[in-house]
């Protein structure tokens, strides 16, 4: 096994300059950087609004002194101006097999990860990976043959609650699976954010921007796979005038017959204890008794009362989540992200990190067979996210699309040689 500092380090280009490059994605690839991992680290955006804000933010530059990014667009360049192809270029001259974040609105994931594969670049993107399972499956085939990794970014995988659930279900203590409840609202000020700009009901809705994070939880835990979808909306206006899906409610049958209930929408007070509500309850059945899985997810039983309002929602009294992402003290310079948040991102990054150190002395051939190999082993531990092992997220949300664009209709979901949807005609 080589030593630490024989390993090469990989370069980062994360595409998209939003909320979760602040506050999840960008503080976990600089604590990647300084912890040896990570070389130079690139972002590329729309236009240099949210660039300008990673660069200006205290709490980063606090947390990860002296450590910066190469900005595309430069912060220099005039708002106004948009670049929606630059992302292209910023790839193009990328090295190969280093590492590319996709952090972009869902209906976009799909031509940019292409174009990173085109440009023979691993990647990480954020959840779900696309809209639609050939897009998923096609992903699949093309990374695999040129043995990239492809990881997606479903953190919930990574509580240490839902890993300990996971056992638990493996080891036959909680019985079978039969009815489950899920609940992820977000704040209300993310009206107000720049979802108002691409959150339209043609293009996304609550419960396939954070639903898909529960339903591919429960399949995460359980192993069952999702028959059959039902998803109705609730429109309102954003501030700009634009219509979007503010609230959904879904309905997934699994293929043992059990039924999970998401509630989703973008509505939490902004005023409330918490920063969102979320929560997953799940029943099983076993002999003469039953068992029961709940995860209180929005706080974690620490509460924290400050003397002034903290927050975009400016709140004294606050369920504190220590769990998916803090900036902590640590025993090196400025803070440490924590939380399942960054184990996540960490993961991805790492396994493409291991795949390119364990092959850079193989011939061609030979590092291809290792690479897949290593790409196999990934999708059947099924902990990292990946193409392969999570699919049945793309068949929801694909179906989840069809069903509340009509209505909230059932829309089936049919494995075998081909998986694909297809809505239930009606009687």
């Amino acid at each position: 096994m080589k030593n630490q500092k024989s390993m090469s380090t990989l370069d980062v280009v994360i595409i998209g300059g939003g909320m979760i490059t602040y506050d999840l994605l960008l503080p976990s690839v600089y604590h990647l950087q300084r912890t040896g991992y990570v070389n130079n680290i690139k972002i590329c955006a729309l236009d240099s609004t949210p660039l300008k804000v990673l660069k200006n933010s205290k709490e980063i530059i606090e947390a990860f002194p002296g450590q910066d990014f190469e900005a595309f667009p430069p912060v220099t360049e005039p708002e106004k101006n948009k670049f929606p192809e630059l992302y292209k270029e910023v790839i193009a001259k990328m090295k190969p097999r280093q590492i590319v974040i996709v952090s972009m609105p869902d209906q976009l994931h799909y031509p940019v990860v292409m174009e990173t594969l085109k440009n023979n670049q691993h990647i990480l993107c954020v959840k779900p990976l696309v809209l639609k399972y050939e897009q998923a499956a096609e992903i699949e085939k093309i990374a695999y043959e040129k043995g990239l990794f492809v990881g997606v970014e479903y953190h919930k995988r990574f509580d240490r609650r839902s890993l300990m659930a996971k056992r638990s279900c493996e080891l036959k203590q909680f019985g079978e699976f039969v009815m489950g409840e899920a609940k992820l609202i977000e704040p209300y000020f993310y009206r107000s954010s720049n979802f108002q700009n691409w959150f339209t009901c043609d293009k996304t809705d609550p419960f396939v921007y954070i639903g898909c994070h529960y339903v591919d939880l429960v399949y995460f835990i359980t192993g069952l796979k999702p028959v059959e979808v039902s998803v109705s909306g609730i429109k309102g206006k954003f501030p700009n005038g634009n219509e979007g899906f503010m609230w959904a409610n879904g309905r997934v049958r699994f293929e043992n017959n059990a039924i999970l209930s998401v509630i989703d929408g973008l509505g939490y007070p902004d005023q409330a204890a918490g920063s969102n509500e979320q929560n997953l309850q799940m029943f099983f059945e076993g002999p003469g008794k039953t068992g029961m899985i709940k995860h209180n997810d929005q706080f974690r039983g620490v509460e924290h009362s400050y003397l002034e309002g903290i927050g975009c929602g400016g709140s004294h009294f606050n369920y504190v989540s220590p769990d998916f992402y803090k900036l902590v003290p640590w025993e090196g310079k400025g803070y440490k992200p924590v939380g399942y948040g960054p184990d996540s991102v960490s993961a991805t990054i790492t396994m493409a990190h291991s795949i390119e150190n364990e092959v850079q002395d193989m011939p061609a051939a030979d590092s291809l067979k290792r690479r897949q190999k290593m790409i196999k082993e990934v999708d059947k531990k099924g902990i990292i996210a990946t193409p392969a092992n999570s699919y049945i997220n793309e068949l929801v949300v694909e179906a989840a699309r069809i069903s509340i664009l009509n209505d909230g209709d059932i829309v089936n979901i049919e494995y075998g040689q081909t998986p694909h949807v297809k809505l239930r005609p009606k009687k």
